[in-house]
This record gives structure tokens, sequence and C-alpha cells, in this order.
């Protein structure tokens, strides 16, 4: 059963230059898997926008309750190529309470804007 859906776009240009504004706006948002590659090489701005896009659409497949912390979400990709979502803290807290056991992820990236979906299903 499906319990939320959740889509969510960032513009590739605009994130950027929020990182750029804020330098301390990463470490708030991603934890350091999520940050940087498996080489140690930082991840590009648009994997970063899509990642985001990912964690704001968890917050609306959730009911966009607050309290919920960004890097209680995080968004990894398997070595198939297939993103996935590990979920901790705030974020299983609430999806445990609305009895999610399954996480759907699709993230794209393309003319300047990221997007993602998410599905929450029990």
């Amino acid at each position: 059963m499906i319990i939320g859906v959740g889509i969510d776009v960032a513009e590739i240009d605009r994130f950027a230059e929020a990182l750029e504004r804020t330098p301390q706006l990463a470490e708030r948002l991603f934890i350091e898997r999520e940050l940087y590659l498996p080489s140690g090489e930082r991840r590009g701005v648009a994997s970063l926008a899509a990642r985001f896009a990912a964690k704001e659409a968890v917050a609306k497949a959730l009911g966009a309750p607050g309290g919920l912390h960004w890097t209680d979400a995080e968004v990894y990709v398997e070595a198939s190529g297939q993103p996935r979502l590990r979920v901790r803290g705030t974020v299983a807290a609430r999806a445990a309470e609305l009895g999610v056991r399954h996480w759907h992820v699709s993230l794209s990236h393309d003319a300047g804007v990221a997007s993602a979906v998410v599905i929450a299903e029990g």
C-alpha cells in the first residue's frame, strides 16, 4: 500500500548559489557519504541538487511534518546505479508512525533542473 508520494525539483544554478553563499549549508543538508564519491572527490552540484530534491520529496511523502532533520534521510546509489534511501532519527520515527516499510526513489537532472520522486510504501 502506498502511504505517501513526494516530488520536488531544484534549480541547479540556484542551488549552487545557495551552497556558495552559505558554506556550511552542505554539511547541514548532507552526511559525508552523500557529499563525496568513494574516490574522495566531491559530488557535482547537479547530483547534490537531486539529492536535496529527494530529501524534500521524503518530507512531502511523510506529510511534511515539522522537526525532520535533513541528515536523517540519506540518499545513496547502489552498485547497480539504483538510487536508494536510508532513514534514521526523526525521519525513521515519522516513517514508523505511518507504517512505512519500503522506499522507492527516482532522481534526475537535466536542462538546469534536478528532480526527485519518492514513494513511501507500507
